[in-house]
């Protein structure tokens, strides 16, 4: 059985998918390609500041579970064409919520009402608490 950081390092995305190319220029490709795919209601969320996991997450609807995981496709074959190597993909095999990290940039898919049960966009789109005052 590996252990947790094993199984960590195994399940990070690969550092070169972003790394050799600015992640702004990679956001502009994402959502054109999330145009091209049809996908519905998307929304970018800047998060760096926030987290240390990227910098910025993107969150869309697909219609149905098959339109979900075909969105998740699209992104990983235009992100292979593009030379930016293999994204991370979870959630292919129910389809509600599909989740493409890539790295800098984090893609949310969800079928409209997991995504509304979920409210990705509200949480991480408040504004980070002030630091604790010290007494």
């Amino acid at each position: 059985m590996p252990s947790a950081h094993e199984g960590a390092r195994k399940s990070a995305p690969p550092a070169e998918l972003v790394s050799s190319h600015e992640s702004e220029a990679l956001l502009a490709q994402v959502r054109s390609w999330l145009d091209d795919a049809k996908a519905e209601n998307v929304v970018v969320i800047d998060i760096k500041g926030k987290s240390s996991i990227g910098d910025y997450m993107l969150v869309a609807s697909g219609r149905s579970d098959r339109h979900v995981g075909a969105i998740a496709e699209q992104l990983q074959q235009k992100l292979k064409e593009g030379g930016y190597g293999r994204a991370r993909i979870e959630g292919r095999p129910q389809c509600d919520w599909v989740l493409v990290d890539m790295g800098d940039i984090i893609v949310h898919v969800f079928r409209p009402e997991v995504r509304e049960f979920y409210n990705l966009e509200k949480m991480w789109s408040a504004e980070r608490p002030g630091d604790p005052t010290t007494h």
